[in-house]
């Protein structure tokens, strides 16, 4: 299918591009936290450490964080779509009831992810109805073990799981190597 980059056609073309899942935390004004889902998420260099994210910049909580200066990527587990469904959410009380800590460099760190990234803001970018957020990262922290949730073709998916070979194998033995070989991720 060729053609002319509409809105739907870049949606449809790009989907096929497989992305990781995150949520990006932060402060407001008040110390409220913010956060939003966000499938833009890059490394960019390792000298300096930074990444990068994309936000629309008409959005309610990227705008709300931007003059606090600092940010926490979280990186989602396959596990975790709740906190995709109350992040992705347009209904506010994206926080209430749910078990977070502030990091000492960023925004909120929320429980259960595969990993943390904390930012200050570097640089930010106008791009079309999205800001590109440069962020020099100030530290990285381990979460926990497991597969990542990943977004593709307009929906969340995860990873296969990778499974033992079973001849002359014994159904714990199976099962045992399937358990060891599920978290080939780290």
């Amino acid at each position: 299918m060729t053609g002319a980059p509409t809105p739907d056609r870049m949606r449809h073309a790009l989907g096929h591009f497989a992305t990781g899942v995150t949520i990006v935390t932060g402060f407001a004004d008040g110390a409220a936290p913010v956060g939003f889902a966000c499938q833009s998420f890059a490394s960019v260099s390792l000298h300096p450490p930074l990444v990068l994210f994309c936000a629309d910049h008409r959005g309610r909580s990227w705008p709300r964080m931007r003059d606090h200066g600092r940010f926490t990527v979280n990186v989602l587990g396959h596990d975790q779509r709740d906190l995709i469904a109350r992040f992705g959410s347009a209904d506010g009380a994206r926080f209430d009831g749910l078990d977070w800590a502030p990091s000492v460099h960023g925004g909120p760190s929320l429980p259960g992810v595969l990993m943390r990234v904390h930012c200050s803001v570097e640089q930010v970018h106008v791009a079309g109805d999205h800001d590109v957020v440069i962020g020099r990262v100030l530290d990285l922290e381990d979460g926990e073990s497991g597969r990542p949730m990943l977004f593709y073709r307009g929906r969340l998916t995860v990873t296969e799981r990778r499974t033992a070979s079973t001849s002359g194998e014994t159904a714990q033995d199976a099962e045992d190597a399937a358990r060891a070989m599920d978290d080939y991720w780290g």
